[in-house]
């Protein structure tokens, strides 16, 4: 952790701080090209967009597979106040970026959020893998 590391990590910590401002939850994010700069910023607004989805790391994600070519993705540090979800952290694996450093752990954040993290949904499968492998197969071909 350098001393950059820890100035990105502050200006993410007061993105979170503007979301809750603004009545959304506490999260904020941005995303540092190979030069040092900021490229994007984003603070959470699931509440404000009625979205699930609208956390700050999947917009800069996002963001990021739409506007920058592979190289540069893979050249990013993405500065989070929290450690991404697993939804966020999907989409920055497939946007191709190259590090994140974040503040929080999931499990410091669980243990200062009111009621800890999220209920576990069962899941249930594999099943069908015969019929469910034939669309994959075809595209990849």
């Amino acid at each position: 952790m350098t001393s950059e590391d820890e100035r990105f990590l502050r200006r993410a910590i007061e993105l979170a701080a503007a979301a809750a401002a603004s009545g959304d939850a506490p999260y904020g994010s941005l995303l540092v090209g190979p030069d040092g700069g900021v490229l994007a910023e984003e603070h959470n607004t699931v509440i404000s967009d009625r979205d699930i989805a609208a956390h700050p790391e999947l917009k800069l994600a996002r963001w990021a597979a739409r506007e920058l070519d592979p190289d540069t993705a893979a050249a990013t540090t993405m500065y989070t106040s929290c450690q991404p979800c697993a939804m966020c952290y999907g989409g920055i694996q497939r946007s191709g970026l190259g590090r994140v450093v974040f503040a929080l752990s999931t499990e410091q954040l669980d243990a200062v959020k009111p009621g800890g993290g999220w209920p576990v949904v069962p899941q249930e499968g594999p099943a069908l893998f015969d019929e469910a492998r034939v669309p994959i197969v075809d595209f990849y071909r």
